[in-house]
């Protein structure tokens, strides 16, 4: 499947996400006795929109629509989808609009003044590529959270730490939670180029291993708000309330780093 044929699967799968999520009722519609279908109907969706039935069930279905930034505002709109959701199918329409040419994929690699800045800061931080894999780490977050070098080489990867290692849901209070903010960083960066062979495997991977992963997955949630808290459960010293950043390092998207800090509540 091309890099075009993907994203518009990706962007009609997230439109019909939003789509059964949105009741009628939010829009001022009336729900009605014999409504057979979750959320609104698609003609419902065209009209708000101000496009026809057909040309938005092509979009849902992935079937060569070319939306335009216009069209999708209107849609967005009509959605009310909030502001990293609209970044979310305004990135994969363009996917869906550009031209196929080979690809130029880069691997993702830490800049030496972020390894220097890792290595000198005494808060718990490490970095993580676009697609979740775990590049380099300090101490702090080896005692906080445990030690990447024991994963196989494969594994190191902050998705498959979360379904594959149950000393994570031991280590971490609200774990469902803390899963679905790393599923919408991922899902978020892969809109870019949601065919890369990387993020194929990772889906395909753990939709095989874990049916978790697929039910969460198959919410289509997006983060971009880079800011999260949660609670450490540490076999030594208890609970630990922590606040974490995710702050980009070079380029969009591109890796990024994670930094915890002790919760001033």
């Amino acid at each position: 499947m091309s890099t075009a044929e993907t994203a518009a699967r990706e962007l009609g799968e997230f439109l019909r996400s939003r789509r059964e999520r949105t009741r009628p009722e939010d829009l001022g519609l009336e729900p009605g006795p014999r409504r057979r279908v979750d959320g609104l109907r698609r003609e419902e969706v065209a009209v708000l929109a101000g496009l026809s039935t057909d040309y938005y069930q092509r979009l849902e279905q992935g079937r060569g629509a070319k939306p335009s930034d216009a069209l999708l505002d209107s849609l967005s709109e009509a959605l009310r989808l909030d502001a990293a959701e609209h970044r979310h199918v305004m990135t994969l329409a363009r996917a869906v609009r550009q031209p196929e040419t080979p690809k130029r994929r880069k691997q993702d690699r830490v800049p030496e003044n972020a390894k220097r800045m890792l290595q000198a800061m005494g808060l718990p931080a490490f970095v993580l590529s676009r697609h979740l894999d775990l590049l380099a780490w300090n101490d702090s977050a080896v005692d906080l959270l445990g030690d990447p070098l024991e994963l196989p080489q494969g594994r190191r990867n902050m998705l498959h730490v979360l379904f594959h290692d149950d000393d994570s849901r031991l280590r971490c209070a609200g774990w469902e939670t803390m899963a679905l903010d790393y599923i919408g960083l991922f899902r978020s960066a892969i809109g870019h180029d949601p065919g890369d062979p990387r993020a194929v495997t990772i889906v395909g991977e753990l939709s095989l291993h874990s049916g978790e992963f697929r039910r969460l997955w198959a919410r289509n949630e997006v983060r971009d708000n880079l800011h999260g808290s949660k609670t450490i459960r540490h076999p030594r010293i208890g609970e630990i309330a922590v606040e974490w950043d995710a702050y980009p390092l070079r380029g969009v998207p591109g890796p990024m780093m994670i930094v915890f800090v002790p919760s001033s509540v």
